[in-house]
């Protein structure tokens, strides 16, 4: 079953998902409806963050994905409803996000050090297969 997710750079050597920290967790969402993902792609643009492009990828593949990167995936259902704050972030972003330039350079840094590291560059080359 395809999902959606935000990608940023998708196709580049600084290719990025979008998550979300969430008490002290990586939460990367998994939405079944890509109306409700483009809205919240729509959403970051609104508050100057970068435009992530909307990607259709299989849900089983996502999931195995996040659990062995450390991340959490959530499930945004069509037509969700929040219950909590929590669950508001699932629908709406944060309306403070991580500061996209020290992202880059962040990425940046990373994939200079991992570049000898086969188990990194494997694991890099699993994600580029999900696209």
């Amino acid at each position: 079953m395809p999902v959606h997710v935000m990608l940023f750079d998708a196709g580049s050597d600084q290719e990025g998902i979008h998550s979300l920290e969430l008490n002290g967790r990586t939460v990367v969402l998994l939405f079944e409806d890509r109306d409700d993902a483009e809205r919240y792609a729509g959403l970051l643009e609104a508050q100057d963050f970068p435009v992530p492009t909307v990607e259709p990828l299989d849900r089983e593949e996502m999931e195995l994905f996040c659990s062995q990167a450390g991340y959490e995936a959530r499930f945004v259902p069509a037509g969700f409803l929040p219950q909590s704050a929590e669950d508001r972030l699932l629908i709406a972003p944060p309306e403070r996000n991580m500061d996209v330039a020290k992202w880059q350079e962040q990425q940046a840094a990373e994939t200079a050090e991992s570049s000898g590291d086969p188990s990194l560059e494997a694991f890099r080359r699993q994600l580029e297969g999900l696209l």
